[in-house]
């Protein structure tokens, strides 16, 4: 069990980066580009408030669940 939670610790690494990656590319990025003032505040939010949180907390749990902070003592 502790090799599977260490194995799904760089899963939740990956998909940290690509969730992080998916928010700029295809949401932050159009709103920035598209030239409208209202799109303007999803942007920066996207960018400097939902992006780190979600990478960050996703890329954390990952990094405990391969350093072996969850495993159980069986």
């Amino acid at each position: 069990m502790n090799t599977i939670k260490r194995i799904l610790g760089v899963v939740w690494i990956i998909l940290g980066l690509v969730a992080g990656y998916y928010l700029i590319i295809s949401q932050a990025i159009p709103q920035f580009t598209s030239g409208k003032t209202e799109d303007l505040v999803p942007a920066i939010i996207y960018t400097f408030i939902l992006m780190p949180i979600i990478t960050g907390g996703l890329c954390i749990f990952g990094w405990y669940a391969l350093q072996g902070e969850y495993n159980t003592s069986e």
